[in-house]
Parts: structure tokens; C-alpha cells; sequence
């Protein structure tokens, strides 16, 4: 170390005969090129390196630095100390497993935010991967938050009820439960500190100003009167109880809201116009109770009434166009294809599940992607991309025992076809008055693109086909 503070020193004040002993035969030849500011960089290079630890004199040695082969590569030597902590720093950070946060996952080109409707876990429940912790609620479909590792669930850090976006966190999920504990118990304290400061601070507040002599008693009473003057001060003689009695009020749903835009959009935008007709159903009725039980046993599937229609308005799509087509501007888009939507009731609202490519199905397959459709559409499990689309829709409210009603158009379709309940009536039958299964239709159509000459021929051929379902199979 007495060497090297001579060597600096002789380096800063120019060199001499002296220094040039001291370092070597070599020391003149090197100087002579040299500049001050490449010896001033080299010895902050060495004063840094020999500051970070011992180990870099163990590895170079004096020889390395006083010897006759003294350069700017050896002043440049890396020191192994850095990478023992770095070292310590991983271990460190791994001790206790690592936590993964929960995150919204993305929800549909059209979604951009939802409503966190409910946590189906709690903090301190073991998790397994891909397990479902919480719900979303959007205007479309209910979506799932799946944690991303197996592990424990540490905390939830947003509320039910709070707005969500794809990638907001939702929760912090642990490896290691042990970490779990310390977590909690560290987030229990000072959530129990702060409440009694602040239950602390605001009496003394509201005793100041009240005269001392009253210091006990009153203070107590009108901290509890506080809360109730901003509800009775309108109205004393309604406290704290709602308006009325027997009355609750539920925020709307997401999806109910959606529904309401929706409608109303189609009510302000469309010009709606409804057409009827009667459909006697002896023959579909007859066909189904024959057959079914052999159709059940070929297809796995029960053969229902809903196909028969299907099956009718396909034919009537392709017989009047125009009520498959769509206004797009100053445009009108006919399709060649046949995307029929089906509305379907469940306890969050009522969402539209499409079966797609319809006219080159058959019977069986257009029942069995119903029943796929509403069992999923019923849990809740149905996805966005099978909602959306549709070139026209069936809304059959006859499962409810609706008797005639007035369909209202799924935008941006242009009809839809309502079907309601079978009631036996009277009817003249050649001749005679005999008592028929006999359904009310109703198609709501846009009459802005479809006049009333097509919406009755279109709810023509859905009677003829229906009542002889042979029609079908001769393309008549």
C-alpha cells in the first residue's frame, strides 16, 4: 500500500528519475504517450475496484501492477465479489416461494371493462391452478378470474362492485403458506390501529368548542347524533328507512343494462312493425310424438318443436332474402348464409347464443347445438364469440305460456320471429268445427328494408312448412 500512494503521487505530479525506478525500465517509453487523464481514469478504476473489496488485490498481485508489463488491461479487471451479491440478493427474494398476482383476464374485443361481481374464494384458501377465484360481470357474459398458480390466496386487493379492466389486479396469490400468515397478520395491525386514532381524533375536536363544564355526557350524545340530520333533515318523519316500507333497492346489472341500451337503441333507430298469423300444429305435434322415441335412441338428443321452426324459417330466409339482409348506411347487405340467433332466458338476464351455418344442418345437429347452447348459456359459461353475429333471430316465449306478444329486433338484425304458447281452439276443418293445437307467430320486422308484402309471405312459408313438414323434404 506504501508503494502504490508513492506511485500515485509520482503519476499526479508529472513522473520522475525516481518514479521510473521505482516501476520499472519501461515506465519512460509508456509515459511518453500517455496523457494525465488516462493514469487519473486508470487509478479511479483501481481506487473503485480496491474500495469494493480485498479480493481483487488477492486475484492481480503487485507484480500485475508494479511490473515491467504495466497497462490499461490489467487496471481493467473484473472483481468476483459483484457477483457473490447479486447472488444474495436472489436468494433473498426467493426465501419465501414468491408471490404471482391475479390479474382480469381479456375480455372481448368489444368489452373494455366490467364489474367485479363476487370472489368465490377467501384470503387464506389453498387455490390450485386455473381455479376460478372471483366472477366479472360484463354487458355480455359473466367471465371468470382464474388464479395462475397453485397456492394461497394472500389478499384480494379490489372490492365487489368495483370497475375492472383487462390486466387490473384482483389478488395476490402465494406459493408458500407460511408467508400467507405473516401477510395478514401484518395487514390486521394496522387496520386495527387506525380506527381507534381515528375514533380519538375527532372528539377531542367536538369537545373544544362545548363549554367545560358539560365535557362528559354531551360529547357522547352528539357524536352519535352526527349521522342521522343528513337523512332527517329533509324529513323528520322519515329516519333512516327507506321511503317505503316493503321496498329494496338492487343496482342494475351490467348485463340488465346492456339489454336496456340495446332495446331502446333498436326502438329509437328501427322502424319496428309487427305482422301475426296462426299455425296449427297437429302435424309437427304428430311427427315429433311418432318419432321421437326413435330419435332419442339414434341421436342421444329428444326431438323438440323449436327445430321444426328453425328448419321453417331457414326456408323462409331463403325464399325472402331481404329479411336475411341488413342496412348498413346507404348499403343493404344480403347474406347467403343463415346464422340464426336464439333468445334464451336465464336468471342474470337474457343473452342470444347463435347457431351458425344453420341451413346445412339436419334435425338432429340443429338440436343438439341448442341444448349445448342453452345448458351453457343457463350456467353462465357461454362465451362471447358464440354470441355474437346472427342474421336473424327466434324468440320462443311460449315455454312461459305467453299467448301473443310483440317481438322487439336484436340489433343490428333485421326481423326476428316470435313464437308463444300451443293453445287448443276451435277451427273449421272441412267444414266442421274441430279443436286444434294452434300457435300465434308474430314477426317484428324493419320496415324501413322489409315492406309488409315480404314480412307475410315470410310468415306464410313458416305456416305452410309447419303444418306440412313434408314440404321440406320435397322442396315445395
Amino acid at each position: 500500500m506504501v508503494i502504490w500512494s508513492i506511485v500515485r503521487r509520482k503519476v499526479v505530479n508529472g513522473g520522475n528519475s525516481s518514479a521510473s525506478s521505482i516501476v520499472g525500465h519501461s515506465w519512460k517509453s509508456r509515459r511518453a504517450t500517455a496523457s494525465h487523464p488516462r493514469y487519473y481514469g486508470a487509478l479511479a478504476k483501481e481506487t473503485s475496484l480496491v474500495a469494493r473489496g480485498s479480493q481483487m488485490v488477492n486475484s492481480v498481485g503487485l507484480r500485475s501492477y508494479l511490473g515491467s508489463h504495466l497497462s490499461s488491461k490489467a487496471m481493467r479487471v473484473p472483481v468476483p465479489c459483484i457477483q457473490t451479491f447479486n447472488t444474495g440478493i436472489r436468494l433473498f427474494s426467493s426465501d419465501n416461494g414468491g408471490s404471482v398476482d391475479a390479474v382480469v383476464p381479456f375480455m372481448g374485443e368489444s368489452i373494455t371493462d366490467g364489474t367485479l361481481a363476487t370472489f368465490l374464494k377467501k384470503p387464506g384458501d389453498h387455490v390450485e391452478a386455473d381455479e376460478p377465484i372471483a366472477q366479472i360481470e360484463t354487458d355480455k357474459v359473466t367471465i371468470d378470474v382464474a388464479s395462475p398458480i397453485a397456492g394461497t390466496i394472500e389478499k384480494f386487493v379490489a372490492k365487489e362492485g368495483d370497475t375492472v379492466e383487462p390486466g387490473f389486479k384482483i389478488a395476490v396469490i402465494s406459493k408458500s403458506r407460511g408467508a400467507t400468515t405473516q401477510v395478514n397478520e401484518a395487514e390486521k395491525k394496522p387496520e386495527e390501529t387506525k380506527p381507534e386514532k381515528k375514533e380519538d381524533k375527532p372528539k377531542p375536536v367536538k369537545e373544544a368548542p362545548a363549554s367545560p363544564k358539560v365535557e362528559t355526557s354531551p360529547p357522547k350524545e352528539k357524536s352519535r347524533a352526527p349521522p342521522p340530520p343528513p337523512s332527517s333533515g329533509q324529513s323528520p318523519r322519515e329516519p333512516q328507512l327507506p321511503p317505503k316500507d316493503r321496498e329494496r333497492r338492487v343496482p342494475m346489472t351490467r348485463l340488465r343494462k346492456r339489454v336496456a341500451t340495446r332495446l331502446k337503441d333498436s326502438q329509437n333507430t328501427f322502424a319496428l312493425l309487427t305482422t301475426f298469423n296462426e299455425v296449427d300444429m297437429t302435424n309437427l305435434m304428430k311427427l315429433r310424438s311418432e318419432y321421437k322415441d326413435a330419435f332419442l335412441e339414434k341421436h342421444g338428443v329428444k326431438l323438440g318443436l323449436m327445430s321444426g321452426f328453425i328448419k321453417g324459417a331457414i326456408s323462409a330466409l331463403q325464399n325472402q332474402p331481404v329479411v336475411n339482409a341488413v342496412i348498413d348506411g346507404d348499403d343493404i347487405i344480403y347474406r347467403d348464409y343463415v346464422d340464426i340467433s336464439i333468445a334464451v332466458g336465464t336468471p342474470k338476464g337474457l343473452v342470444v347464443p347463435v347457431l351458425r351455418n344453420v341451413e346445412q344442418m339436419n334435425f338432429a345437429e340443429i338440436e343438439k347445438e341448442i341444448n349445448k347452447l342453452a345448458k351453457k348459456a343457463t350456467a353462465g359459461t357461454i362465451s362471447i364469440d358464440e354470441m355474437a353475429g346472427g342474421t336473424f333471430t327466434i324468440s320462443n316465449g311460449g315455454v312461459y305460456g305467453s299467448l301473443l306478444s310483440t317481438p322487439i329486433i336484436n340489433p343490428p338484425q333485421s326481423a326476428i320471429l316470435g313464437m308463444h304458447s300451443i293453445v287448443n281452439r276451435p277451427m273449421v276443418v272441412g267444414g266442421e268445427v274441430l279443436s286444434r293445437p294452434m300457435m300465434f307467430i308474430a314477426l317484428t320486422y324493419d320496415h324501413r328494408l322489409i315492406d309488409g308484402r315480404e314480412a307475410v309471405l315470410f310468415l306464410r312459408r313458416i305456416k305452410d312448412v309447419v303444418e306440412d313438414p313434408r314440404r321440406l323434404l320435397l322442396d315445395i
